[in-house]
């Protein structure tokens, strides 16, 4: 895929997640669950690749804590989930290891890694596995719904894979 639609479509994706944070945001605790990044995180891990997926997932964090409809929770988690959706999608080419990668990434390291930040920076007393629940729970509803839409679209040629392993989006006649 040539950049410009690349970054056409992050940016798509990007307005889509800021949209609907206002919309989706389910507040728990002191963290905001949000399924609708997840989604975005597969689409985007399965059509860019990983550079676009952890930009897509980074712009969406910082507009939606910019806006108010985010936490800080949502940099490590979205962000890891996108990066290893992602990779283990490249190397694989299959799309529901890219729904595992988004699910383990997000709900399980992206969790662990929101410990210190609650800790250390927001001064919340929390427990280290505390937010995996909450973050598988809502990882695995967004990734699943991507997962659903993408293979979807395959069936009905919007999408095709390539000789290359590469997803392309097919033109209308």
């Amino acid at each position: 895929m040539k950049k410009t639609y690349k970054l056409t479509l992050t940016a798509m994706m990007i307005a889509i997640g800021t949209v609907s944070s206002s919309v989706v945001a389910i507040p728990v605790g002191f963290t905001k669950v949000f399924p609708m990044q997840h989604f975005l995180n597969v689409l985007s891990a399965v059509l860019l690749g990983p550079v676009y997926a952890v930009a897509q997932a980074f712009c969406v964090s910082l507009l939606r804590n910019l806006m108010g409809t985010g936490s800080l929770f949502a940099f490590p988690g979205s962000m890891v989930g996108a990066l290893l959706a992602a990779l283990i999608f490249a190397k694989t080419k299959k799309i529901y290891h890219a729904v595992i990668g988004e699910v383990i990434g997000t709900g399980i390291i992206g969790a662990i890694l929101c410990y210190p930040i609650a800790t250390l920076f927001l001064g919340q007393k929390a427990t280290l596995f505390g937010f995996i629940p909450l973050f598988i729970f809502s990882s695995f509803a967004g990734a699943l719904l991507g997962f659903v839409i993408l293979v979807v679209f395959l069936r009905k040629k919007v999408l095709h894979v390539g000789a290359a392993d590469e997803v392309h989006v097919l033109k209308s006649k």
